[in-house]
């Protein structure tokens, strides 16, 4: 096309050639062996120009290549470039890949448990690391030019997104800030907030993926399509899957015929057969089977639960599935022979090397948090290589691993959240099904939800089609963030920084809406008066008065109905077995012999306890020989025996002929008893004083002979529900303005009463707390003021420091936790009664725990196997005393290190004024706990 051009235009070409074959970026493009995306390409020269960016993007796109591009920039410029993400694992990933593109001696690796080459010009950290830099003042920051925030949509995570929010507000204006971030809605709201706190900042929103999604359910033998084929248009659910759901909503639950006792018609029972055949819920092995077969693996199957994904492994051996030839279980074993040879012969039994390995030998393994971090990397460097094809994991795995799959399978659509099962969201099905399709690998990746009963197509059309997925700010003020805010900027400086957080920018646009509602509000309220004036006399007044006399006989009739209910209660409460009522109303109304008064008591006549928050549920046998639990709103009215009868011994309410012969007995005693009638009370309200007195004042009012009346209090009573709203929504505003700075005030104050402040100035206690990070920063910073950690030894302190980070999966332990004694159940008994004393002040400056700000109370659950860690006790016995998989025993370990290296910083050291043996015994204490498989996490 070159020869179509002008002398002039070919020259001007040339040029812009030349430009761009100058730029770094041109030079960046030549390390890779594929082209960049336009998404990429925009972002790239965004950053060369000197601006900021935010690139949200599918999970899977490459948008990494645009946080590599911030280090190619750094390491062209003699800066210096800190790669942040929200997990270890994710860190060594990312450390592995720079350092093998870079060089090792040009990368390094800083987190809580590693440090590799840390004055490198290229580190990766989690953020917490970067954050702790910056309160220290750390001399690393020097020279620093870019920091790459990896996944920065953790932000939202309720209990560590206050860290992102922090970075991004007190890096040095001259670091520009590369986010990178999953497919979120409010991208551009985010963007507003980064160009308002980081300045010039371009967001680059890209819902591309670069593998094609499809999406399947798989129901019996076969994988349907959810979504129908057409262009053009919506797409429009499989009627396949519509009509399944349909007919299994239809089908009728096959008894008995009630008139006749005869069964239904065998006809009947061989179409349900029919159909039951064809859509049924597969096994797993089923899956994975029907997957291989049609080309469909490597895949990631998610099941919400630990024992789930282990179990599903069994189930798969048990099966005899093999997914790997000779080849590549030889292949398999020597990496994993290779990988754990550090581990000690008598570990590699408790840890269940052997039947892990299997699994692995045949291509399948489970993913989960519970599993010891060197398996778990060995699993992800398998899955990579395609030795390994078929992995069982939890929703951690969704969390920026790059183990990408050609399909991805999701057992439900429902899932623990902690209190209850519920729905997955849209975000939550995105982030899972983002796994499916290894770009330059497949060309298609797969999603495919398996049938469970009752399933909704729609809705499951639904959660695939809507990329809802908002950003949502989780920051909230700290005790260590408020020392160390006050220590660098003031009071008044830290307030105005804590207002410019995501958290207040969000709260604030929210606040516009409601203002603008309030607004009009106030323009209907003027209408609505006018609308309601009356001639006569002040109608507003006169409303005010019908209004009160209503509220009261509503009060009135709520606390006839409550006596009423507690009458009816207390009568049930007397009820015993043999007792012979009537039941006044209901689906079951008539006589009844009770079986059992279904009093809180647990089991009573073989009979399940029920949750009696309605009070009784007394089981009753009717007249009619139907056995049934009945409910509070069967006896509206107090109920009185009429009879006693005796319950044979040999009663069984399941066989007929026992309830039938008790039911001719009971019609025989009492069926011709007839119950007293339950006469109606007088009502209250005839005698009530205050109701006189406000019918009198109506009547007496000169609105009340209006001719219009009725048509005024219409108008009145518009006007009364919008005052209502009106003042809701004006709470709502003053609620969400200043929120962070109120609570940062809140914060401030229980600090200076602690002497943590005086001021401006932060006192020595305040510059011990400065260093303590974490959830019970300041229960820390009290043990260590009181000295309650003084004389313990290393694997004592261990256990003491063990209640400051750990917290039980199940919150309601009916167990007393078992802790060692002596001196360390001394400390721990008193750290829990100083928590008590801080809950009581922070209860007194109105410093809530449900908005994420306060002390929980310490957890000693981890205490004894801390202990019994650091006093080199073996694993197999630890481990069966923990009773906790070693995944879950290394990570509460490395936690345990962590604040441990905290309070030796903390505490003042040999030699100093004030000092102790607590730094000394902190650190022997790491040593202690650090060895074994705790210290086997592998980097790279």
């Amino acid at each position: 096309m070159t020869e179509d051009l002008s002398p002039a235009e070919r020259y001007a070409a040339a040029r812009l050639r030349a430009a761009e074959q100058a730029t770094a970026l041109a030079a960046f493009r030549d390390m890779y062996e594929f082209d960049l995306d336009p998404f990429q390409t925009e972002a790239c020269k965004a950053l060369e120009a000197g601006k900021g960016v935010l690139v949200a993007a599918p999970t899977g796109s490459g948008k990494t290549i645009v946080g590599e591009f911030a280090v190619h920039l750094a390491l062209g410029q003699g800066k210096k470039c800190f790669y942040t993400t929200p997990i270890k694992a994710l860190s060594n990933q990312k450390y592995s890949d720079l350092a093998k593109r870079y060089g090792a001696d040009k990368v390094g690796l800083l987190t809580g448990d590693n440090s590799v080459n840390s004055d490198a010009p290229v580190v990766v950290m989690t953020t917490e690391v970067l954050r702790n830099m910056l309160y220290a003042g750390s001399q690393s920051l020097l020279g620093l030019g870019y920091v790459v925030m990896d996944e920065v949509h953790y932000l939202s995570d309720r209990f560590r997104g206050a860290v992102w929010e922090e970075v991004i507000i007190h890096l040095p204006p001259s670091v520009t800030l590369v986010s990178l971030s999953a497919t979120v809605s409010n991208a551009e709201e985010f963007g507003d907030w980064l160009d308002t706190v980081r300045g010039d900042t371009e967001v680059i929103v890209s819902e591309h993926r670069p593998v094609p999604l499809f999406q399947h359910v798989l129901a019996g033998r076969r994988m349907y399509d959810l979504f129908e084929e057409g262009e053009g248009r919506k797409r429009a659910v499989n009627p396949d899957l519509t009509r399944m759901a349909r007919m299994e909503s239809a089908r009728p639950t096959w008894g008995r015929d009630k008139r006749r006792g005869k069964n239904i018609r065998e006809a009947d029972r061989e179409r349900d057969r029919r159909q039951r055949s064809r859509v049924w819920t597969p096994g797993r092995p089923e899956v994975i089977e029907r997957l291989d077969a049609g080309g469909l693996l490597p895949a990631i199957t998610f099941i919400f639960s630990r024992a789930g994904c282990e179990a599903a492994v069994q189930q798969c051996l048990h099966a005899g599935l093999r997914l790997n030839d000779d080849e590549a279980r030889a292949k398999v074993r020597e990496i994993v022979e290779a990988r754990t040879a550090s581990i000690p012969d008598e570990d590699l039994h408790v840890l269940g090397y052997f039947e892990w390995l299997e699994g692995l030998e045949r291509g399948i393994a489970a993913h989960h948090a519970g599993m010891l971090p060197t398996f778990k990397e060995v699993v992800e460097e398998l899955f990579v290589r395609g030795l390994v094809k078929a992995v069982f994991a939890t929703e951690t795995l969704a969390l920026g691993i790059n183990m990408p799959a050609r399909s991805v399978v999701l057992e439900k659509l429902v899932k623990w959240n902690g209190e209850q099962h519920a729905d997955i969201t849209p975000g939550e099905y995105t982030q899972l099904t983002g796994r499916a399709g290894r770009r330059g690998i497949d060309i298609e990746g797969h999603a495919v939800v398996l049938w469970q009963r009752g399933m909704n197509p729609e809705h499951l059309a639904g959660l695939a089609g809507t990329r809802t997925y908002p950003l949502r700010s989780s920051f909230r003020p700290s005790y260590n963030m408020a020392v160390n805010l006050v220590d660098q900027f003031g009071r008044h400086r830290s307030r105005e920084l804590l207002e410019t957080s995501f958290a207040q920018f969000q709260a604030d646009r929210s606040v516009v809406g409601i203002s603008r509602q309030v607004q009009r509000n106030e323009e209907g309220l003027e209408g609505y008066k006018a609308s309601m004036t009356c001639h006569l006399g002040d109608f507003e007044e006169y409303a005010r008065l019908r209004r009160q006399l209503g509220d009261r006989e509503t009060e009135l009739a709520r606390h006839g109905v409550s006596q009423r209910r507690a009458a009816a209660a207390g009568a049930l409460e007397k009820l015993k077995p043999g007792d012979v009522i009537h039941v006044p109303t209901g689906k079951y109304a008539g006589l009844a012999l009770v079986l059992d008064p279904g009093l809180p008591a647990g089991r009573s006549h073989g009979h399940r306890g029920f949750d009696h928050q309605d009070g009784p549920r007394p089981l009753v046998l009717t007249a009619e020989r139907q056995v049934k639990r009945l409910a509070a709103m069967d006896f509206p009215v107090p109920v009185e025996p009429l009879e006693r009868m005796r319950i044979p011994k040999s009663f069984n309410a399941r066989s007929p002929q026992s309830r039938r012969d008790l039911a001719s007995a009971l019609r025989s005693k009492a069926g011709h008893i007839v119950p007293d009638r339950h006469h109606k009370q007088r009502a209250a309200a005839a005698d009530d004083r205050e109701i006189a007195r406000l019918r009198t004042e109506i009547r007496a009012h000169p609105c009340h002979g209006c001719s219009d009346r009725e048509d005024h209090a219409r108008w009145a009573e518009r006007y009364h529900r919008l005052v209502r709203d009106t003042t809701q929504l004006e709470r709502k505003i003053e609620g969400r303005t200043n929120t962070i700075a109120r609570t940062f005030d809140r914060i401030v104050k229980l600090l200076t009463e602690l002497d943590y402040l005086r001021g401006d100035e932060v006192t020595e206690n305040g510059k011990r707390l400065a260093r303590l990070y974490g959830e019970l920063d300041l229960l820390a910073s009290e043990c260590l003021r009181a000295g309650v950690w003084e004389g313990l030894s290393p694997a004592e302190l261990a256990a003491c420091a063990s209640a400051l980070v750990y917290e039980s999966r199940s919150g309601d332990d009916a167990l007393a936790p078992k802790v060692p004694s002596g001196k360390a159940k001394e400390a721990l008994g008193e750290m829990v009664r100083i928590w008590g004393r801080l809950d009581a002040l922070e209860e007194d400056f109105k410093i809530n725990q449900t908005e994420g700000v306060g002390q929980r109370e310490p957890d000693l659950g981890f205490a004894w196997a801390a202990y019994m860690w650091a006093s080199d006790k073996g694993l197999d016995e630890v481990l069966r005393e923990a009773d906790m998989p070693a995944g879950d025993f290394v990570r509460w370990c490395k936690q345990v290190i962590d604040v441990l290296g905290q309070i030796s910083a903390a505490a003042p050291v040999s030699g100093t004024e004030g000092s102790t043996t607590v730094a000394r015994n902190a650190r022997k204490a790491v040593d202690g706990l650090l060895r074994g498989v705790v210290a086997y996490s592998s980097v790279g």
